[in-house]
């Protein structure tokens, strides 16, 4: 779920913060789903909003001078412009917990919280708001959770994925990766040359070639959704060799959630659609620079 080449990365500004300065210092952060009905929003000004239930539902301010939003399940987490981590559990508006400082990601998955910290640490912690923080690696540019599974990648373009307890050990799956995503048991990477990879099942299952000229990938379920260079974004659904089903023109941004689908466009305009892969677009939001999916 990241960007394909430096180049493409300053036209579309490496996924978090497409189109605003508040996130210039964000690292792509996750932006799919499990299945949950909670959309989240970052507005040009910074402001963080989320909404819960129907795709037409009430949008909540949870925080301003926000840039990056995290969402999973009954979990808000949002990462301020001053590098603090904070994360809710609850109602849209339950009490903000601070998680950590000094960090440029956040990630949530059920009851682990993840923080890619401004030095390269990631570390992650499992159980309430208040656990206990465990060094999961150095040197780490982009941290990814899903389940028991923990992904990340590491300065020199390695992918690494560990299953189970959060002191399991590493297992290397590509060489050359700028970005990964977690889903379930699938793994995506996308490599330095545009091209998605997808594998599922054990950490070493075989990769399957999902699609060329690539500058995001996103899993959920058995949902593979990407975006390419030329704004066109693709979604498929059932094993990894369906059919592609085109979704969307001009788009800067692609998040999945179960059968919720959500592209955002470069004039700031969100849309999400719910149900079969050509169900209809609903307009969400306007001067969105940032769209996630619980």
């Amino acid at each position: 779920m990241n960007l394909k080449t430096l180049s493409a990365a300053a036209a579309v500004l490496a996924l978090a913060g497409l189109a605003g300065s508040n996130t210039a210092g964000a690292v792509p952060g996750t932006v799919s789903g499990d299945g949950g009905n909670r959309i989240g929003t970052l507005r040009v000004n910074g402001d963080a909003y989320v909404k819960e239930g129907g795709l037409s539902a009430t949008w909540v301010k949870e925080s301003g001078n926000v840039k990056q939003v995290a969402l999973s399940g009954n979990r808000i987490g949002v990462l301020t412009g001053d590098g603090v981590a904070w994360v809710k559990e609850g109602g849209l508006s339950a009490t903000w917990v601070k998680e950590a400082t000094d960090v440029k990601q956040i990630a949530l998955s059920g009851n682990r919280i993840g923080v890619l910290k401004d030095n390269g640490e990631a570390y992650v912690k499992e159980g309430g708001l208040s656990a206990t923080w465990v060094k999961e690696s150095g040197k780490v540019k982009e941290l990814e959770l899903s389940g028991n599974r923990i992904g990340v990648v590491t300065g020199d373009g390695v992918a690494w994925v560990k299953e189970g307890g959060l002191s399991a050990s590493w297992v290397r799956e590509s060489d050359n990766a700028i970005g990964i995503d977690l889903a379930g048991n699938r793994i995506g990477v996308l490599v330095g040359n545009g091209v998605a990879w997808v594998k599922e099942g054990g950490l070493s299952a075989s990769w399957v070639r999902e699609a060329d000229d690539v500058i995001q990938l996103e899993l959920s379920g058995n949902r593979i959704g990407v975006l390419k260079d030329s704004g066109d974004a693709y979604v498929k659904e059932g094993g990894l060799s369906a059919t592609w089903v085109h979704e969307y023109t001009h788009a800067i941004q692609i998040a999945l959630s179960g059968n919720r689908i959500g592209v955002l466009k470069g004039d700031g305009d969100a849309r999400v659609k719910e149900g079969g892969l050509s169900a209809t677009w609903v307009l969400e939001a306007g001067d969105v620079t940032e769209l996630a999916l619980s």
